[in-house]
């Protein structure tokens, strides 16, 4: 008995230190919750974007049954296309190893321990970035009033009024309230603290002429020109302040409204919400939580990409995914990807770059081009959990795994032969190939990042779309922010939660605190 058991602790002491070497152990956003690991590929908050990817598989029973019923209505051809797909793949499995990692993670640039939270926050948006919204934003006054006339109540803004209309909207992400003009009433939602720095007048006269480009080139044709330069200026911020770990993940972040509010609000509240006219993805590493690339898509008219046309999803999420990996290629990096992205075409034309990749599969929303029918449909006979069947081609694995529902997943990054586990607290361990094990690790990580990432989404809604990018990357800024202080000395001199470390900006972008820029 005792040597049974402690056989057991073996086993569960491999378990954990794989499931440390797959997701983060540190909360970079300092605080504790719980783990989404009921369901690996479910998170216990509703508002996580993730549940997609739990309904869609198990939606893929019903569409399966359709596929397996309809094979002999195909057109003429396609029954010889089908089967040759099917004698592409097969049952013998082989190893494969994904080449070792070619560059290093972590923060690109060493911090004093004396840094304030202003500092890390200029990384991403620095003094001169600042002072072109300032140069802009007069120009846009000067060009209004010309046109409609002048106000007498306006002058120019100054860089230090620039950075305190930044706090001041900036300070709903902590203080969560209906309107930023809240500060200044006598309401639950005012804050006397902040209120004197700048008057309530004033503020409203710099939102009104608030801009980052003020006019149209008449060479551009992009949608967010409004917003492009600075979007460009923060790409580039981003791949110099930071480098990723070996795995990263594609997604669409949590970026609706407070998941509190979805919960509590009735359904025709939320037909009354305005849908948004715009899609945002980033490329996130799944060891510090750092959001490495933004891309944003606009969901009506063509942008410069001319992605504004493409009518089908599958096709533009993989143009999606291209524009977040062009900075990838010959890294060996392993790239998790959803429904929506996962594809045949997609993983080859990646792997050639030397990004390997492990993605869900959905027979609704992904593109199963080149995949074997057989291994689409659901089998007649009942499976018991943790059961999986596998099939190669060449160095891409398709996997069938069933738990509670059938899961697909397609990987070249994982052998298929390699076996890991689902740890679940009530049920025990359920065995799954090492792709799964991987793919739950990852995205029950990132399911935890977007539960407590809407926690600090500034609150102001514009209704001009720009201004809704503008303000949604601000929120990502500062989330990159904190990582970056969390893993440099300054956190060891004074440890700010994600709140007090949000609290501490604001009152640093308004002048109130002391602070020495050290770049």
């Amino acid at each position: 008995m005792a040597e049974c058991g402690r056989k057991a602790l073996s086993v569960m002491e491999a378990v954990r230190s794989r499931y440390e070497s797959l997701q983060i152990s540190d909360d970079v956003l300092g605080e504790s919750g719980d783990d989404s690991s009921e369901n690996p590929f479910y998170s216990t908050s509703g508002g996580s974007s993730s549940e997609n990817y739990t309904s869609e598989s198990n939606g893929d029973e019903q569409r399966s049954a359709e596929m397996s019923g309809n094979q002999s209505g195909h057109p003429p051809g396609s029954v010889s296309n089908i089967q040759a797909e099917e004698e592409s793949w097969t049952d013998a499995l082989r190893e494969i190893t994904v080449p070792a990692f070619k560059d290093t993670c972590g923060p690109a640039q060493k911090m004093p321990a004396n840094a304030s939270t202003i500092d890390f926050f200029q990384f991403f948006v620095p003094d001169n970035v600042i002072q072109n919204m300032v140069t802009q934003t007069n120009m846009y006054a000067k060009k209004f009033q010309e046109r409609f006339g002048s106000d007498e109540g306006w002058c120019n803004v100054t860089l230090s009024e620039m950075k305190a209309f930044l706090g001041y909207v900036t300070s709903t992400s902590i203080h969560r309230c209906d309107s930023v003009l809240s500060i200044w009433t006598n309401g639950f939602y005012s804050n006397k603290s902040i209120a004197l720095i700048m008057t309530q007048s004033r503020f409203e006269k710099i939102l009104k002429y608030f801009h980052i480009v003020a006019f149209r080139s008449s060479q551009t044709s992009n949608g967010l020109y409004k917003i492009q330069p600075f979007l460009d200026s923060l790409q580039q911020s981003l791949e110099c302040s930071f480098r990723p770990s070996q795995t990263q993940v594609l997604h669409e972040p949590l970026i609706d409204e407070d998941p509190v509010f979805i919960t509590t609000c009735t359904e025709r509240e939320l037909r009354k919400r305005k849908k948004r006219k715009f899609s945002l993805w980033v490329r996130q590493c799944t060891a510090s939580g750092f959001i490495c690339q933004v891309y944003v898509h606009l969901k009506e008219g063509a942008g410069s990409d001319n992605l504004g046309t493409l009518k089908n999803k599958p096709q533009l999420h993989s143009l999606v995914a291209r524009q977040l990996c062009q900075n990838l290629s010959g890294k060996n990096s392993i790239i998790f990807t959803g429904p929506s992205i996962t594809s045949l075409n997609l993983f080859e034309e990646f792997e050639k770059q030397d990004i390997y990749c492990c993605g869900l599969l959905s027979s609704r929303k992904s593109d199963c081009t080149g995949l074997p029918q057989s291994m689409l449909t659901n089998p007649d006979a009942p499976q018991r959990r943790g059961q999986y069947t596998t099939k190669m081609k060449g160095n891409m694995s398709l996997i069938c795994w069933h738990n509670k529902g059938h899961f697909r997943f397609l990987t070249n990054a994982y052998s298929p032969s390699k076996q890991g586990v689902i740890i679940k607290r009530k049920r025990g361990e359920v065995p799954c190939p090492l792709a799964v094990e991987a793919f739950a690790a990852h995205l029950s990580y990132i399911c935890k990042y977007d539960d407590k990432y809407s926690k600090y989404f500034i609150s102001h809604k514009p209704n001009k779309t720009w201004q809704q990018v503008f303000w949604l990357t601000i929120s990502i800024v500062i989330n990159n922010a904190y990582i970056l202080y969390k893993m440099s000395d300054a956190y060891h001199m004074k440890r700010y939660s994600r709140a007090q470390f949000g609290e501490r900006l604001v009152r640093e972008l308004l002048g109130l605190e002391d602070c020495s820029p050290t770049h």
